[in-house]
């Protein structure tokens, strides 16, 4: 804080992004605001006093928006605003189109948070009436109010990470809900048979056993028991490239295959149909498992591409983890420090203090979900495989259990319960062995060493002796990554 105006860090970065804004949208311009829909188009230009100077409902699609455009720059003129700058909302792919018209015409574009344009709507006039007319308006209005911000350009790399991570979550999410419907199918058509693995969607063998009884049993597993168990062996060999593998688990092979007889807890009447549809299921899902074996190998490869492969040395982060990470921040280096990326993320902490009274605090939980859901994927096995990692996770739990337990004989002697939330967050702030938030991805950055992402002017604690890096080396090393790491 500063001693004679009392101004804070973050008053001082508050400040200068408000001026950066404000060096796009002049006071003396004009704003186009534009409401997208996937073929109608509202603008408005408006004055920096949210005075309506022209509008216009156009019917084309976005990617023809560029004569509406230009009409609303020319009335922008004739009003006498010699710089215009365009508004909207990143309304899905459709935003993209914009930006493109406007790095063609030279215009500077913002866009505005859609949960902010929610939030401002209810506030205008207490209703929640949406129309695309006043929409544009609003949007026009949110800009010259600087409740905006400067979207990214992405590079070609940068952008192909970007959409193979988004691809890649596609095809978890896929195949994940596949695994959950074959187990309820399973559950009613054919309980036992799950039980002949431990993991059974973990193993290739019974996966690919389960693929040849559906797909030659016609609704009765009994059927097979026939052929014997070598002959049944034999179609799970073949059928077992498929899943990735190459030579069957024999006992595996025997469970399912001494189940095939068994018809304990089936729904009869629901047999048939339920295993085709198990069939179809495992089809959906050795398709997804290729598919996503593939793009984590594209990710990796970009990764090599942008010159970052070695974020895969981190201990207990894979290449793909980190490439999933990278792919939903972009380039880190765009970010002013460490803590924009976790706000980014939705990780930062949200108080919940007023006046004498300190409540439990949480994450914001206003950010990008999938990056939170990438950096928690990676992130997990690096509480138990990386040494500084999982020192700090430690010492984190300990202290805060230690101040639970205080806080709960301070509780018995009469205090209010509110005291365990708050000696637990003064427990995580002072806790030993601090370390920063994403330390070892900001030292791997080529060109942009940590001290110029982190909080400027900030003095840093040293980790203690033992958990400190070899000297000139980084917070990489040799440690082999644990099975099942994404």
């Amino acid at each position: 804080m500063s001693k004679g105006s009392g101004m804070t860090r973050g008053d001082r970065k508050r400040n200068a992004r408000r001026e950066g804004l404000r060096a796009v949208l002049p006071r003396d311009g004009a704003v186009i605001g534009i409401d997208l829909a996937e073929d109608k188009q509202a603008l408005a230009v408006v004055d920096h006093d949210v005075r309506v100077v022209a509008r216009k409902t156009v019917r084309v699609k976005v990617f023809r928006l560029g004569e509406a455009l230009d009409w609303a720059v020319a009335q922008a003129r004739l009003a006498g605003f010699g710089r215009v700058a365009v508004a909207c909302e990143p309304t899905g792919p459709r935003w993209m189109q914009v930006q493109r018209l406007c790095a063609e015409r030279g215009l500077p574009l913002v866009c505005i948070q859609p949960l902010v344009s929610h939030i401002a709507r209810e506030q205008q006039d207490y209703t929640p009436h949406k129309a695309d007319e006043s929409d544009c308006v609003l949007i026009g209005r949110l800009a010259v109010e600087l409740h905006c911000y400067v979207p990214e350009e992405l590079d070609e790399t940068w952008a192909h990470l970007r959409h193979l991570g988004r691809r890649r979550a596609q095809l978890i999410t896929a195949g994940t809900a596949s695994v959950q419907r074959i187990r309820d199918f399973l559950s009613v058509a054919w309980p036992t048979v799950t039980e002949a693995c431990a993991h059974p969607f973990g193993s290739v063998t019974w996966l690919a056993a389960m693929q040849v009884i559906t797909s030659r049993c016609g609704g009765n597993p009994g059927q097979l028991a026939g052929a014997g168990l070598a002959e049944f062996t034999a179609a799970v060999r073949a059928a077992l490239p498929a899943w990735g593998g190459q030579r069957p688990c024999g006992r595996v092979c025997a469970a399912v295959f001494a189940a095939l007889t068994d018809t304990e807890g089936v729904v009869t009447w629901s047999r048939r149909g339920l295993l085709r549809r198990v069939a179809d299921e495992l089809g959906d899902l050795a398709r997804a498992r290729a598919q996503l074996a593939g793009t984590e190998a594209g990710m990796v490869a970009v990764l090599g591409e942008l010159g970052l492969s070695r974020l895969g040395d981190i201990p207990g982060l894979s290449a793909v983890g980190a490439a999933a990470i990278l792919a939903e921040t972009g380039d880190p280096r765009r970010y002013d420090s460490s803590s924009s990326l976790v706000k980014h993320a939705g990780l930062s902490p949200s108080g919940n203090a007023s006046g004498a009274v300190e409540g439990q605090a949480h994450i914001s939980r206003r950010g990008r979900p999938g990056l939170r859901l990438a950096v928690w994927r990676a992130v997990w096995p690096m509480l138990r495989f990386n040494p500084v990692m999982a020192a700090k996770y430690q010492a984190l739990t300990r202290a805060a259990d230690a101040a639970a337990r205080a806080a709960g004989a301070h509780d018995g002697a009469g205090t209010r319960p509110a005291t365990a939330a708050a000696a637990t967050a003064r427990a995580r702030r002072h806790s030993p062995g601090r370390v920063r938030r994403l330390p070892a991805a900001l030292d791997l950055l080529h060109g942009c060493p940590r001290h110029q992402l982190g909080s400027r002017g900030r003095g840093r604690r040293r980790l203690p002796a033992h958990l400190r890096q070899p000297a000139g080396g980084s917070l990489t090393s040799d440690f082999p990554h644990p099975p099942g790491c994404p």
